[in-house]
């Protein structure tokens, strides 16, 4: 019995949307990153990128258990001594709510050149609306 490997030139990608309000987010991004990454397919190859293209609407909307709102803490640096920037979730919802649900993905995928080529399929906006129509994308059930 041979192995089928697939090729980068035979992989088919759907155009997916989702909506965050109705979803928690560690469950939503559990979800998000199987899709881009191409688990979903039958002819998954780790080496290939087979994952499909992701839009996530409705970002701010998205829903946390617990005190997470006050008590999950974003960390950056600025590169400079003593640079350290800490933000909860609380302020990122009102200043970047698309970050958190494309930090909390990013976590989920390989650390590596591939996972940052997946990681430019995800598409996250704010509100309902989108400017990805043209590739009529499939609603996906989660």
């Amino acid at each position: 019995m041979r192995t089928e490997s697939a090729r980068q030139q035979d992989v088919v990608r759907d155009w997916l949307v989702v909506d965050a309000s109705e979803h928690n987010l560690g469950r939503l991004a559990s979800a998000i990153a199987h899709r881009l990454r191409g688990k979903h397919k039958v002819m998954y190859t780790p080496h290939v990128d087979m994952g499909d293209y992701v839009i996530v609407i409705n970002a701010e909307q998205v829903r946390v258990t617990g005190r997470k709102e006050t008590d999950k803490l974003y960390h950056r640096h600025t590169g400079y001594p003593g640079g350290l920037k800490t933000t909860s979730l609380g302020e990122m919802r009102e200043r970047q709510p698309e970050r958190i649900i494309q930090l909390a993905v990013k976590r989920m995928l390989p650390r590596n050149p591939l996972g940052r080529d997946m990681l430019r399929k995800l598409k996250v906006y704010r509100g309902p609306e989108h400017p990805h129509g043209a590739q009529l994308p499939k609603q996906l059930v989660i």
